[in-house]
């Protein structure tokens, strides 16, 4: 307060305020000083008279306060209490510094909770001193009470699966929060950025944004990453504790069994690894399938697709491999199934013996086409964490399809243009970008050895992603309808399929067998039609009959029922047996 008011107010007959000590800023000072100046002196002569009549002593004071809390909604913590000494005293000329009440208390900042006003009992009289008590007591419960500034958007367009907003910067691939009516239960929908057009930015929800209205705020839910790359990227718990646990998409879980025991998270993308850091793949991988271990030999490491139409087996197929593969962890992601197909995989064909030493993400069909994806990044993760701590992993993923019909969806709905059979070209270029985070790690590491099922539409083998998912990959298992019609289990077309690792896998003589029986099953496919009708006179063709001879051994080796269970070395054994017989 300068000197002129200070007299001015003594001029008029009240009490003269004093100045603040040095903890006041000047802000409160020129407060004070316009209280001081706009008080009339019939005003004070009257607040005057209340004193001395002891309307406004400490019972008063007190009133007020309670009535400032309870306009405020603010009741002060018992024992954390930090009392802020705004000293009216022009004598004292010290600084006074917040002093905690409790010794073991924290430190606390004025956004922690408002704070209160120590009084000097030698100005209980003055007027403008109360007023300023209870002018500042408001201030600091409305500031305690303040939100904390966040920029946010407007939704102005929503079409099909994407709704558009403007006014928000956030990055491609980030999450937003966008407000709901008064009312919803839900409060905030959550949504992902999957492109933008100039201000425009194209949002497609994850979550149930039942009555959006027009205008709703946009909020950024997390900070774009700056320097590095992957800093603001999504991350999801991953882990030891994850093993025996069945989670959504977001690493929430499903199994109602508690709360994930692990601390770690991982980021749903990952650097590329440098190809010639890789270690090469020169170890074999038993499945436990006979047809598999001995035809088709899979390598630690290696990348093979199950192709198959549906109702073919090919859940069978995996739940087989997932008991009997000789792998210290499984990862498992179910993308895109029907929601009935989660449950009876996890109990009826995993099994406790697979679910033990297994990690399940599910994204059935009926969730976001964002989540589905998500669902194949985070199995990715899980088994890239796995991986990188030595651990040799089985990730097994149903179904590569999905995954590309869910990219797909997003694709059309923001305006990407259609090319082959209606996939656009983003989908092409999704497809090994997440196949490629699979595979061996560097020399002495682990590995992930992965089995990515591929529906084919009408059995038909020449499917734009079928046909994309077989030129990246490490090799294709092919399940025949036919043969799964005439009951051969598993229905694995042996002529069709190919292991690309095998020739580094096996030695000369195990070769020598494989294409030996292959000749023999092709020569009988082939012919099969005259065999049946009885026009083939026995003879003609060596390798045939010789074919006719061991085709029920044949049939009988390639057959296996879903709770046996073949090594390698066995397997390799009965085939040397059978060509030799």
């Amino acid at each position: 307060m300068t000197p002129a008011s200070s007299a001015a107010a003594a001029s008029k007959g009240s009490a003269t305020p004093l100045p603040l000590a040095a903890s006041a800023t000047v802000e409160a000072e020129d407060l004070l000083d316009d209280v001081a100046h706009s008080a009339p002196l019939e005003e004070a002569d009257a607040w005057t008279r209340l004193v001395e009549q002891d309307s406004l002593s400490g019972s008063t004071v007190a009133e007020l306060e309670a009535e400032l809390e309870a306009e405020f909604d603010v009741e002060p913590e018992v024992g954390h209490e930090t009392e802020v000494d705004v000293n009216l005293d022009a004598s004292a000329g010290t600084e006074h510094t917040p002093q905690a009440t409790d010794p073991d208390a924290p430190p606390a900042t004025n956004r922690d909770r408002p704070y209160t006003i120590e009084r000097d009992p030698a100005l209980a009289d003055n007027v403008h001193a109360l007023r300023w008590h209870s002018a500042l007591q408001a201030a600091s419960i409305g500031v305690a009470k303040t939100i904390p500034h966040r920029a946010c958007g407007r939704l102005i367009r929503a079409a099909g699966l994407v709704l558009e907003a403007v006014g928000v910067r956030i990055p491609v691939g980030g999450a937003c929060l966008i407000e709901l009516p008064p009312g919803n239960p839900l409060g905030m929908a959550q949504a992902e950025v999957v492109g933008f057009s100039g201000e425009r930015l194209f949002l497609m929800p994850t979550s149930e944004v039942s009555g959006l209205l027009p205008g709703a705020r946009v909020f950024a839910q997390e900070a774009a990453p700056i320097a590095d790359p992957h800093a603001g990227a999504k991350r999801l718990p991953v882990g030891l504790g994850m093993l025996g646990r069945v989670v959504d998409a977001t690493g929430k879980p499903l199994d109602g069994l508690g709360p994930l025991k692990t601390d770690e998270s991982g980021a749903l993308t990952a650097p590329t690894i440098n190809p010639l850091q890789r270690e090469p793949i020169h170890e074999v991988l038993d499945v436990g399938v006979r047809a598999i271990n001995a035809l088709l030999t899979v390598g630690r490491g290696q990348r093979m697709g199950l192709f198959a139409g549906s109702g073919v087996g090919k859940s069978v197929l995996l739940g087989m491999m997932a008991r009997y593969t000789s792998a210290d962890v499984i990862v498992v992601g179910l993308i895109g199934e029907r929601g009935r197909e989660v449950k009876e995989f996890i109990e009826q064909i995993l099994g406790k013996e697979g679910m033990a030493r297994a990690v399940v993400v599910a994204a059935p069909a009926d969730v976001s086409p964002l989540l589905r994806m998500q669902g194949a990044a985070y199995a990715t993760s899980l088994a890239e964490n796995f991986r990188d701590t030595g651990l040799n992993v089985l990730l097994i993923m149903d179904s590569l399809t999905r995954y590309a019909m869910a990219q797909r969806e997003i694709a059309l709905a923001i305006g990407e243009p259609p090319a082959t059979k209606g996939y656009p070209p983003s989908v092409f270029a999704k497809l090994p970008m997440l196949v490629e985070r699979t595979g061996n790690g560097p020399a002495g590491g682990g590995s992930i050895t992965a089995f990515y099922t591929v529906l084919t539409e009408g059995d038909d083998q020449q499917d734009p992603i079928a046909d994309a998912a077989r030129a990246i990959l490490d090799g294709h298992i092919v399940l025949s309808r036919t043969l799964a019609e005439a009951g051969h289990y598993p229905a694995i077309d042996i002529e069709a399929s190919i292991s690309r690792a095998m020739t580094a896998l096996i030695d000369q003589t195990q070769f020598d067998k494989v294409r030996q029986l292959k000749q023999m099953l092709s020569r009988y496919q082939r012919n099969r039609d005259l065999i049946n009708v009885g026009a083939y006179a026995q003879g003609r063709d060596p390798l045939l009959d010789r074919a006719i001879a061991l085709y029920p051994r044949i049939e009988g080796f390639l057959t296996q029922r879903i709770n046996e269970q073949s090594d390698h070395a066995a397997s390799v054994a009965q085939l040397a047996a059978l060509v030799q017989g």
